[in-house]
């Protein structure tokens, strides 16, 4: 389990501490405040010894390995020129810090890099041995449509595409479980499945379509986008990407999808957290946040809402953190904000 995360002088951040429990664990925000931020490096760091890059089948991990590594792995995720574009931009000479805490402290790593920086980063912390738990990302978008012949593509041309496309594409390619854990995933596939009123299913011609009872298969283009955006999670969790172990990266999993779908799909990332998965959730939706608040005090799964807030302008003091174990321990939430001034000038419209 992931349990802590330290940046410094991080893109929006100043200095941050972030610190997760092993359930699910939401980052709330305006955009700009660097909620995909904190995914992606957390996720970033996590795949270079996770599964998703070929590592050394030569021991432990090495400085040598990892100082390019992670380099590479920032850069692919995140796009920018070079990497010392991602440390925060302010006057004089700075350092970006990036530290991570497990609680097996074997996997501990901390690193560093300047504003100068090109290709590779200073190993400040080693870990002592890889990582076996899996990370996978899911960006905002599905990715279903977009899967013939990507990963492919991707490796053999330069895109602009961040390398969360590429890496979770490649989990979509893998065959489905068979076995216990497959019983397992058919339980967590049920609601979902009904949502969508068939199947995930790869053809022999490497694309997805929806199996629909008494109808057929219908190509995934033609399956609506909140929809598509369910069966790629369900072809996931058939294939055990997501389902009893890792990490999961899911940036806005509301985007696209009706209120009763978010709900549907809040009920999903609690199941897998029941299952041993740890969930990292950035979104902006108050219904999602809500909904995960509630189920938690029904399932008793741990859950950690963190806020992020925009400093005042012109102080240069970088984003703000406040962390707590409810939705109501949160000070300062923009959506919730925003639903009330909406309602306060319904009522003044309505009385005027």
């Amino acid at each position: 389990m992931l349990h802590r995360m330290q940046l410094k002088n991080m893109t929006v951040f100043e200095a941050a501490d972030f610190n997760f429990c092993a359930g699910v664990n939401v980052i709330v925000g305006e955009n700009g405040c660097g909620k995909s931020h904190v995914l992606k490096v957390a996720y970033a760091l996590l795949a270079v010894g996770g599964g998703v890059r070929a590592i050394p089948a030569d021991g432990a991990p090495t400085k040598s390995h990892l100082q390019k590594a992670y380099a590479d792995k920032l850069i692919g995720v995140f796009k920018p020129e070079k990497l010392g574009r991602l440390a925060r931009r302010r006057q004089g000479r700075h350092r970006c810090e990036i530290e991570l805490s497990f609680d097996d402290a074997r996997l501990n790593t901390r690193i560093e890099f300047s504003t100068s920086a090109t290709s590779e980063v200073a190993v400040e912390g080693l870990p002592q041995r890889w990582d076996n738990q899996t990370p996978l990302y899911l960006p905002t978008r599905e990715l279903l449509t977009v899967y013939p012949g990507f990963v492919s593509l991707y490796e053999g041309r330069y895109l602009e595409f961040d390398e969360t496309w590429r890496d979770t594409c490649v989990h979509l390619g893998a065959p489905a479980l068979r076995g216990p854990r497959e019983t397992v995933a058919a339980g967590i596939l049920l609601p979902i499945e009904a949502a969508m009123g068939g199947r995930v299913i790869l053809n022999s011609n490497g694309r997805f379509y929806l199996d629909l009872p008494g109808t057929g298969n219908m190509e995934m283009p033609l399956v609506a986008e909140g929809l598509r955006k369910l069966a790629m999670l369900a072809r996931l969790i058939s294939t055990g990407a997501v389902l009893d172990q890792g990490y999961l990266f899911w940036d806005e999993p509301e985007a696209n999808l009706n209120p009763r779908l978010v709900r549907l799909t809040a009920k999903v990332i609690h199941e897998l957290a029941k299952q041993g998965l740890q969930v990292f959730v950035a979104t902006h939706s108050y219904f999602l946040l809500k909904e995960l608040d509630i189920l938690s005090r029904q399932s008793g799964v741990a859950q950690r809402f963190m806020g992020l807030q925009k400093s005042e302008a012109g102080t240069g003091a970088g984003v703000a953190v406040q962390q707590a174990d409810t939705l109501q321990g949160l000070d300062h939430i923009v959506a919730l904000d925003e639903e009330l001034a909406q309602y306060d000038r319904d009522l003044e419209q309505r009385h005027a």
